[in-house]
């Protein structure tokens, strides 16, 4: 955990105790801040107090004594509204900050020159933080890997020199950082997304932007629009810029041809790897999260030759496109983190014959805008509450079957596959729904997709057992 010092024998109060909250209390008291905590969950105030850390309702405090307020990311700062919390710190003229920020704090105290490297966009962080931290461990380099991805920052190891960070970072937790300034800052694209949150799409773009305007060498994705603006205006002012895409050829920074990596410096145009063959990466979203993760490796002081084997040997992110099993030409890839439309499209189109297996809780829209994929299905197995209505959906477009349960659906689909005389097929857990009719969360689903696809005979895993399996 990262003690912060920075704070010591000050006041301060926090608001927001679910997971990150109460990793940030527990650091906060750790450097001998006096904190006082809040929630508008009443079991969650009670699980705090239970824990020795200081509670009582931030109605009531002095809010003049405070030296500053800690916000959970998931409180809304502006929009819809403020919470009332932020209404009451700013009406006292205290500072609201996030997590991150006090990590940032940290960081400059006691080893501003270590690397740091945060990552933030639309869709595909967390596959490019996973990769990232993976180049850097597979160098050998002490790596400590955080933030959004599901690790809070302040349960990480403290600042040292020579320790790398790697920190996934949302639009709430940048909204709260506001003197953030990684060594390489990386933006990787921007889709209209959590404009409740944010009002409009400008307050948004504007909020990720302040992560690679503060950074030393920022890494930008040019393939919106938004995206692009952003990269002219960083680097007039004066950021060095790295410019990635998918699509397009980029004078300075790193693009992609097909699953080739292109690096482009001074004119020159020089290949930097070839993506082909590595399971994890398929298709051209991961070739812009491969890019991004080469550009800030390289940014830190990465050798070329050691980002080229990460590569090779990125495992990819559980339950995201991840390939977990082979049996003779057919691939099983657990992808349950698509738990809309949007969020499956990327794996359907990576693979060219698909036995898809899909369904759960409904969300609005369906299935309707992956119907360009649907020449790619072989055959649909549907699960759970949404299967009557995909099968509405997919009508005679493309064969399925009403599987009801992921168990029979992954018999059936491997079966079925084993007979495809196509040269390669893919089994896959894409369910474009969300897993509550049946699961607790994606998770649960992946782990038993996974654990259904170790028990099919002739089976070679590609991944570990799931835990609590032998």
């Amino acid at each position: 955990m990262i003690p912060v010092t920075t704070l010591k024998d000050r006041k301060v109060a926090l608001f927001g105790l679910g997971g990150s909250g109460f990793a940030t209390a527990r650091a906060l008291i750790l450097g001998g801040v006096r904190v006082t905590a809040w929630d508008d969950n009443p079991d969650s105030v009670a699980k705090a107090a239970a824990e020795g850390i200081h509670t009582e309702d931030l109605h009531t405090i002095d809010w003049s004594q405070q030296s500053l307020f800690v916000l959970s990311p998931g409180v809304p700062l502006t929009h819809p509204k403020p919470h009332w919390t932020v209404d009451l710190a700013r009406a006292a003229g205290v500072d609201i900050v996030g997590d991150v920020e006090l990590f940032v704090r940290e960081r400059r105290a006691h080893a501003p020159d270590c690397p740091f490297i945060a990552i933030t966009g639309t869709n595909g962080k967390s596959t490019t933080t996973a990769l990232i931290a993976h180049i850097l461990r597979s160098a050998g380099y002490d790596t400590q890997l955080g933030g959004n991805i599901g690790t809070a920052v302040l349960t990480l190891d403290p600042p040292k020199a020579e320790r790398y960070y790697v920190v996934e970072c949302s639009s709430y937790q940048i909204d709260l950082a506001p003197t953030l300034n990684p060594s390489a800052g990386i933006l990787l694209n921007l889709t209209p997304d959590h404009l409740d949150r944010h009002g409009t799409m400008q307050h948004y773009a504007d909020v990720k932007e302040r992560l690679v305007a503060g950074s030393d060498v920022a890494v930008v994705g040019i393939d919106d629009s938004h995206s692009a603006l952003i990269a002219d205006r960083v680097q007039r002012a004066g950021v060095k810029m790295v410019r990635i895409s998918r699509r397009n050829v980029v004078a300075d920074g790193i693009y992609a041809e097909g699953t080739k990596l292109v690096q482009a410096a001074g004119g020159a145009m020089l290949p930097f790897a070839d993506l082909d063959g590595i399971q994890t990466l398929r298709g051209s979203h991961n070739a812009q999260n491969a890019a991004a993760a080469v550009a800030a490796c390289l940014a830190v002081g990465v050798s070329a030759d050691d980002i080229r084997a990460g590569l090779a040997s990125f495992p990819g992110l559980k339950h995201r496109m991840q390939p977990v099993g082979r049996r003779g030409r057919v691939v099983f890839v657990n992808d349950s983190k698509a738990t809309n439309a949007d969020a499956a499209a990327p794996a359907l189109s990576s693979y060219d014959r698909i036995y898809w297996i899909a369904g759960g809780l409904p969300k609005s829209g369906g299935i309707t805008t992956l119907a360009p994929y649907f020449p790619r299905i072989a055959k649909a197995y549907l699960i759970g509450e949404a299967a009557a209505e995909f099968a509405a959906t997919l009508g005679e477009a493309v064969p399925y079957e009403i599987s009801g349960t992921l168990e029979r659906a992954v018999a059936h689909a491997a079966a079925d596959a084993d007979r495809d005389e196509a040269a390669a097929s893919a089994v896959m857990l894409s369910p474009a729904c969300a897993s509550f009719d049946q699961y607790k969360n994606f998770e649960v689903r992946g782990d038993a997709f996974v654990s259904h696809v170790a028990a099919l005979d002739g089976m070679t895993m590609l991944i570990g057992p799931v835990a609590g399996e032998k």
